[in-house]
């Protein structure tokens, strides 16, 4: 297993609450899948520094965990269906 962070934008007409929902529900997806989430941090509601699809705000989580990579896979492909996410992006801490 490597650790990974996945910082996930979420779409700013969405209430808090739901949006933390999501985030719950992502971490048990991975622990599901046999990932550990070491931590979540949600940053809430934050500017842009310029417009992404006509928006220009969003709630930021960030989350650190370690996993294989098929649930690395199947994560960015989930994410990139989802219409409530923005933006997301997977990186390997240890690497950059």
């Amino acid at each position: 297993m490597r650790t990974y962070e996945m910082m996930v934008i979420h779409r700013p007409d969405m209430a808090e609450d739901d949006v933390r929902s999501r985030v719950k529900g992502l971490e048990e997806t991975l622990t599901g899948r046999g990932a550990t989430v070491a931590e979540t941090d949600f940053w809430g509601k934050r500017r842009f520094a310029y417009e992404i699809d006509h928006l220009t705000e969003g709630y930021y989580t960030v989350l650190t965990f370690d996993a294989d990579s098929p649930v690395i896979d199947d994560l960015d492909r989930t994410m990139s269906l989802a219409d409530e996410v923005v933006r997301h992006k997977i990186i390997r801490p240890e690497a950059h």
